[in-house]
């Protein structure tokens, strides 16, 4: 079957009403579950609504209007949440949830979700969720965010949400977007039950409900009993999610109203007031295929399908509303003509709405809008007395970048007090090193917050805890790690004011300690001197400070971009300058730094670092890089050469106007990238040279394409201070100094 399938399914259902052959699938009625009549019948008209707008975007395909044929026939029993849940409580949508939205829109005065549906399947600039960028369920009115298509990563957020209500009355903050009775709604399907981003999603909601901790989520799996064409063997839902600890499970018929509607409401009543996750599996039926080009006769057998189309909900459903004497057959069969008729008309006008029009249009929504009046004032004088008595002597002196890190750290909490903290080690321990030393016992459990071990987890955290009006400063142990969640900032976080056309947002700050130069310890995971997964990223901001002073300064900005501006952004902090108070001989100190109080010392977002006035040549670098090419520049001085080192400090998106300015009056170039030659910021920076600077030459010095390993080698593939010497002579015509040794190389 392929698109006829639809048309298969829709036969079957008038037939039934016209022979009357129609039959429950339970012995209970309306009354035995408080279901008032006319309910059910609203819930009727939703299910009806979602399988005729399936209907149509097969259609619309067919004659190459319509973009998207996932469809929600057999799901319709979805609708049922939307009935028994508030309007308020945040539902993160399956993408088989269509009637879900219809029936909370039908709730919502003003809603129009056929139109509106019919919109996104025509991918209008005119669509009130992602204005043509995607077909996505979603609403800003309904509290439903839209999710992309990637399997089951909306559930860490879906979880970062929950948490974040009960976290949220904690902290005694008032201005969050859900109720502090909400509840939270998260739906996939059984396939996506077996992801392991779902899976370490349920059991972050395990493990905290375990301890106690408010987790007001139910985890709606819909079993279709297949993922496209990968059967799930019967029974392995309920064998996985049956008995887990702190998770209550309940099971219902999605094909049948009243099923599921008494099972729903059980489920709202555990998860609204003992504030504990359900996983609610209803048992569905997926009619037609996966999508519009998916035959599912090439997977199953023709007594199969059959079988599947006998469990269509709406068969069940309309023989509900007949023999309680709801509506006739007769009224069935109106309702549902009906909504084709009046689909007809409208999918006419539907396509010849405006589309986006061009480039600029279409990445209008990936950075968001600023919020205006939105800006916390600075803490008081006195605040500040408090909360740093014990550190005033320290704070007096210079002091290295993790300290001066963990006192702008404190300095933000005190100043935005939706601001949060999330990380693994970041409570009583302070962290690996230390950068958020003290902030549990300055702040407390509520806004420093001690994760599991899992950093999907951790982002998931922090990207729903945006949802709900909480400024998340989540962190990442190691860069390496990262890569574990890659797809939260990716997926989720960076693609969500992109969907919703500016309306949803998930500001936040992703503190990641990382970059090589750690001589002797942690090998490749905990030297990873790879930035592009964060590079390529549209709209996500990249921070790469190189020294305390300028980290300090560069957090408080990065704060002010998600506070202000709605942004994410990524903070990465050198791990081996974390604890470097030395520039060019033991002793010196020159690279520790006094405190800076708020208000002082700001560097503005793409705002560069000039040391020197050289004008033989120009290093273009970043954290490591600028300490090393520091040290270069002396000894370069001391050879008759004057070079100028340029420190990007923002890496994404590159000043690219600001770099060119400050190397304008030197005729040679020198990129100095720690990263490496391959997937390295020195690519961008090679290509914007070679295209707007013409006439100068450049060149580079950038990391091997290697993994880094551990002791006297871990620099061998690295940039270094006299092989950055050697290059500058070279360029300018100069003599080499003599090789380096192994311990020389890297930072001093």
């Amino acid at each position: 079957m392929s698109l006829d399938a639809a048309e298969q399914v829709h036969r079957q259902f008038l037939n039934a009403l016209d022979n009357g052959t129609l039959r429950r699938r339970s012995n209970l009625g309306l009354q035995d579950v408080g279901l008032a009549p006319d309910r059910a019948a609203a819930l009727f008209r939703s299910q009806a609504l979602s399988r005729q707008l399936d209907r149509m975007s097969r259609k619309l395909q067919a004659r190459g209007e319509g973009f998207y044929t996932i469809g929600s026939s057999g799901h319709e029993g979805n609708a049922v949440l939307a009935e028994a849940l508030r309007v308020d409580d945040m539902a993160f949508l399956h993408y088989r949830d269509a009637a879900f939205q219809i029936h909370r829109a039908h709730r919502v005065p003003g809603e129009n979700p056929a139109w509106d549906m019919l919109l996104s399947f025509a991918a209008s600039a005119e669509d009130p969720i992602s204005g043509g960028r995607h077909k996505v369920l979603g609403s800003k009115r309904l509290f439903i965010p839209p999710q992309t298509s990637t399997i089951a990563s909306h559930l860490p957020k879906a979880v970062g949400a929950a948490f974040s209500i009960g976290i949220a009355r904690k902290m005694g903050f008032e201005g969050t977007v859900l109720a502090r009775d909400g509840v939270v709604l998260c739906s996939f399907g059984d396939a996506s039950a077996n992801h392991s981003t779902a899976l370490g999603a349920i059991n972050t909601a395990c493990w905290a409900a375990f301890q106690g901790t408010p987790m007001p989520i139910i985890f709606l799996c819909e079993d279709n009993g297949i993922g496209i064409s990968t059967r799930t063997p019967p029974g392995w839902i309920e064998a996985n999610f049956s008995s887990r600890a702190g998770l209550t499970y309940i099971a219902c018929d999605g094909c049948d109203l009243i099923d599921t509607y008494a099972a729903v409401k059980r489920t709202e009543e555990i998860v609204r007031r003992q504030r504990k996750p359900v996983f609610l599996h209803m048992k569905t039926v997926r009619l037609y295929g996966h999508a519009g080009n998916d035959v599912q006769l090439a997977y199953r057998s023709k007594d199969e399908v059959r079988a599947e189309e006998e469990r269509d909900p709406l068969l069940a459903s309309a023989a509900l509303l007949i023999e309680e004497g709801v509506m006739t057959a007769a009224e069935v069969r109106g309702v549902y003509d009906e909504i084709e008729a009046t689909l007809e008309r409208q999918v006419e006008l539907a396509i010849k709405r405006p589309k986006l029009p061009d480039a600029a249009a279409v990445m209008a929504s990936i950075v968001p809008q600023g919020r205006e009046g939105v800006a916390c004032p600075l803490a008081s004088v006195q605040a500040r007395a408090a909360l740093f008595a014990d550190d005033a002597d320290a704070m007096a002196k210079p002091q290295h970048m993790a300290k001066l890190i963990s006192w702008a750290l404190a300095d933000l909490l005190l100043q935005y007090p939706n601001a949060i903290v999330c990380g693994e080690d970041v409570g009583p321990k302070g962290g690996v090193y230390a950068a958020t030393q003290k902030l549990h016992t300055r702040f407390g459990s509520a806004r420093v917050i001690n994760t599991l071990l899992d950093e999907q987890a951790i982002l998931g955290l922090a990207i729903g805890a945006a949802h709900n009006g909480l400024l998340p400063l989540p962190e990442i142990q190691f860069l390496a790690y990262v890569h574990n969640a890659e797809d939260q900032i990716r997926g989720e976080a960076a693609t969500l004011s992109f969907f919703s056309d500016g309306q949803f947002t998930n500001p936040m700050v992703v503190r990641i300690a990382g970059l090589p130069y750690q001589k002797g310890f942690g090998g490749h995971f905990h030297n990873d001197n790879s930035l592009a997964v964060f590079r390529d990223i549209p709209g996500v901001v990249l921070a790469v400070p190189s020294n305390g002073r300028d980290a300090v300064a560069m957090l408080r900005e990065c704060v002010r971009l998600a506070h202000e501006e709605s942004r994410v952004v990524v903070f990465v902090e050198p791990i081996a300058l974390y604890m470097t108070r030395d520039l060019h001989e033991a002793g010196d100190g020159l690279w520790a730094s006094v405190y800076q109080p708020p208000g002082e010392g700001a560097i503005a977002f793409g705002e560069i670092g000039v040391a020197g006035e050289g004008t033989d040549l120009a290093v273009v670098t970043y954290g490591n890089g600028f300490y090393l090419s520091l040290q270069a520049q002396k000894l370069l001085a001391e050879q008759g050469v004057n070079v100028r080192v340029i420190d990007l400090r923002w890496l994404g998106p590159v000043n690219d106007d600001a770099v060119l300015a400050a190397v304008a009056p030197c005729p040679r170039v020198l990129v100095v990238d720690e990263c490496r030659v391959t997937g390295g910021q020195n690519e961008a920076l090679m290509a914007l040279l070679a295209e707007r600077a013409p006439g100068k030459a450049i060149a580079r010095v950038a990391a091997t394409d290697s993994f880094i390993p551990l002791a006297r080698a871990a620099t061998h593939t690295l940039p270094s201070r006299d092989g950055i010497v050697a290059k500058v002579l070279d360029m300018v015509g100069g003599h080499h100094p003599p090789a380096p040794s192994s311990e020389e190389e890297g930072v001093q």
